[in-house]
């Protein structure tokens, strides 16, 4: 075969040459497009996916976030209830969606902490490899309640009842393995008392056996047991917050009556996540309008209403929250000998 003419490899590289510089040209418009797109976030609704049912505390604190989100973005942010086995489901929309912005989740105490310690190896969300933090949102302090037909109104009173009746008391939770399993046992750990634990399907059922009487004892976040504390159908003797509530002056903190670890394990806690890989651009951009958000007077004053007390900041707070929070609950697990429970 003769060897090509000059002219020929001359044509023929240059033609090579022009592909190589038209895929690069290629890849450098794709990455320019999705870095303007990026610029341009959001320009559709976006969808916050709640782990929990709706009428919660923690659904009501993320609706009010997410309606004053609203003027930050220029788009809606739908909040999405996703309820099922201790929040995974909810946690594994938003694991699995694409990571576009337009799909985020509320990460909590229970998703981003408890369940990735008790929950089976097989059932568990790698958190820390499928999500990242946006926004560190709120924090809720929890009521510790007693039935008023025990006939007794303050911790000790509460506390000689129970040694004088050891395992006779129930105490609720929304399962084996929740949050309040691991409160439960802390109680019984750090007060030296023995409640009898009672595992439901759900928060609901908790509060509801309480106010009947069926268990005697109940945790409970703040907002949800309000009502029932001022209506007097719930006694409250401790709560679970960095200071006493304005709302009840009369009732300690666990921190005050020397419990520190039962204190911060009992203040639940909850922020914005967003699905690994998701652009720094709009992660910025969805931090900035929940802490605008949190910013607002009108949001302020519907939080302090609730008991709630707002955060906010950059993502690497919600980060430390996540880290020091695992702390308490792997050392919880581990003093009590709790096991890993089935996926709920």
């Amino acid at each position: 075969m003769p060897a090509p003419s000059r002219r020929s490899f001359i044509m023929k590289t240059a033609g090579l040459g022009c592909k190589v510089c038209g895929w690069g040209l290629l890849a450098l418009m794709s990455a320019g497009a999705v870095q303007a797109a990026d610029a341009r976030y959001p320009q559709r609704p976006v969808r916050l996916v709640v782990p929990f049912t709706a009428g919660g505390s923690t659904d009501l604190v993320a609706r009010v976030i997410a309606d004053t989100m609203h003027a930050s973005l220029g788009q809606p942010v739908v909040v999405d209830n996703r309820s099922g086995a201790s929040g995974l489901i909810g946690a594994e929309a938003v694991a699995n969606a694409a990571p576009d912005g337009y799909t985020i989740g509320l990460g909590t105490i229970s998703t981003l902490v408890v369940n990735p310690v008790m929950l089976p190896q097989s059932a568990r969300l790698d958190q820390a490899k499928a999500l990242v933090p946006v926004v560190a949102l709120a924090s809720i302090p929890s009521v510790f309640s007693v039935h008023p037909n025990l006939g007794v109104h303050h911790y000790g009173q509460v506390i000689a009842l129970a040694r004088s009746k050891p395992g006779q008391l129930n105490i609720g939770s929304a399962g084996v393995g929740s949050i309040g399993h691991l409160i439960a046992e802390r109680i019984n750990a750090d007060l030296k008392i023995k409640l009898h634990h009672i595992p439901y399907k759900g928060q609901g059922p908790v509060v509801s056996s309480a106010l009947s009487g069926e268990t005697h004892v109940l945790s409970d976040q703040y907002p949800s047991s309000a009502p029932h504390v001022a209506a007097g159908r719930l006694t409250p003797f401790a709560v679970a917050a960095q200071e006493r509530l304005p709302a009840l002056p009369q009732v300690p903190t666990f921190k005050e009556l020397g419990y520190p670890a039962l204190n911060d394990l009992a203040i639940t806690w909850f922020g914005i996540v967003a699905p690994a890989g998701t652009p720094p651009v709009v992660v910025n951009k969805l931090n900035s309008a929940a802490n605008a958000a949190l910013q607002d007077a009108a949001v302020q004053e519907r939080l302090q209403s609730m008991g709630v007390q707002a955060l906010g900041g950059a993502p690497q707070r919600l980060s430390s929250l996540i880290d020091e929070t695992s702390l308490t609950v792997r050392q919880t697990v581990r003093e009590q000998g709790l096991q890993p429970a089935a996926a709920r």
